[in-house]
């Protein structure tokens, strides 16, 4: 077996539920050292809310530069209502902007799956919905949330003017657009591209040159292009359609949040944010829960760790070259899911309501 040497997975619990889920994926972790010799070094570090409350800062500049010698980073969840107040550059979201924009993570992996255990969670009829396996891969460092000029100015007339810049170029289109092709070849050979192309010259660019790529050099791939409003509705009316969706950051924010509340488990559902690979064939890489820190339910150990458990999995698979361990991972999931257990959030009739820590026992228990 494999002994992996020197192998840093710094973890950021973050706000809200944060701490009580990714403790769960450090007891995960643990037991892998401890049981299939691997030899992962733990670090952990304040991040968002918890940083700023303690540093008057969202990330501080130890944090993120043990980010940068990590494998992996994975991540709670930050930020709560207590503050929204605080200016714009001290709010825990920041933290989140600066590693993806600092780490050059611009591609976020968001899985859709409905678990065949939980179809009648879904709002959506069974026979729309059952099976569903999609993957949505989003541009995240560019488009609008990060374009210059940006800002609130007064203007005349007593009145105020907000600016964003929506920008990509053709180097920022194709990377991301090659990672959802690259899935695609694993996956279906089938890409559904998305943008504003009747509206926005980027929109255009985007199309053009996801086009181009696919023509010099995914020729086998099925690629199809739809207006990111359609994708909107059509992700309603029959999912099923789709295997992997590519958009930009705006978009893809959007219509991931979608795709995930279909499933009608949010608290199921992983994602990973990838960098390009260097010299030596390594990523940068976070991964996360798509649930955000519900501070309402905050230390009540009621919170569901599965979510970022298999970001855990998804670690294994995309950074750290471990597709075995991430299959068990995966697999122990399915079979606490059809032993009936379940926490509060996707609690049903004759189900058995466990906490967050007995989630996680319950997971480790059916490793092999």
């Amino acid at each position: 077996m494999i002994k992996v040497k020197n192998r840093k997975i710094l973890l950021l619990p973050g706000d809200g539920i944060g701490p009580e889920v990714v403790r769960e994926a450090r007891k995960i972790i643990e037991w892998f050292n401890k049981n299939k010799s691997l030899d992962f070094k733990i670090e952990e570090g304040l991040v968002g809310g918890a940083s700023y409350e303690k540093h008057k800062n969202p990330i501080t500049d130890e944090v993120f530069y043990k980010a940068l010698e990590s494998e992996a980073v994975i991540l709670g969840a930050v930020g709560g209502p207590k503050y929204d107040n605080l200016e714009f550059s001290k709010r825990p979201e920041r933290a989140l902007l600066k590693l993806r924009k600092e780490l050059k993570l611009f591609a976020n992996l968001r899985p859709a799956i409905c678990f065949k255990q939980l179809v009648d969670a879904s709002s959506l009829k069974p026979e729309i919905i059952s099976g569903l396996d999609i993957m949505i891969v989003r541009e995240l460092t560019g488009g609008i949330y990060f374009g210059e000029p940006r800002g609130i100015e007064p203007i005349e007339n007593n009145e105020r003017k907000g600016v964003n810049t929506h920008t990509y170029t053709t180097s920022e289109i194709q990377r991301v657009a090659r990672v959802a092709f690259d899935l695609a070849k694993k996956r279906k050979n089938k890409v559904t591209s998305c943008d504003k192309s009747n509206v926005m010259e980027a929109g255009v660019l985007w199309r053009e040159e996801v086009q181009a790529l696919k023509d010099k050099e995914y020729q086998k791939i099925e690629l199809s292009h739809m207006l990111a409003d359609n994708c909107a509705m059509q992700l309603l009316r029959d999912p099923k359609q789709f295997d992997v969706i590519v958009t930009d950051n705006l978009f893809g924010d959007i219509l991931s949040d979608e795709a995930a509340m279909l499933t009608g488990s949010l608290g199921l559902l992983p994602s990973a944010s990838l960098g390009a690979k260097d010299k030596n064939g390594k990523i940068r890489s976070m991964y996360e829960p798509v649930h955000g820190s519900a501070p309402d339910i905050a230390g009540k150990n009621i919170a569901n760790p599965i979510a970022t458990i298999l970001s855990l999995s998804m670690a294994l698979k995309y950074s750290l070259d471990l597709d075995k361990e991430a299959e068990q991972l995966e697999q122990a999931v399915q079979n606490v899911l059809d032993d009936d257990l379940r926490t509060k959030d996707i609690m049903s009739k004759n189900m058995k309501e466990i906490s967050t820590s007995d989630m996680g026992d319950a997971i480790i228990a059916k490793l092999k």
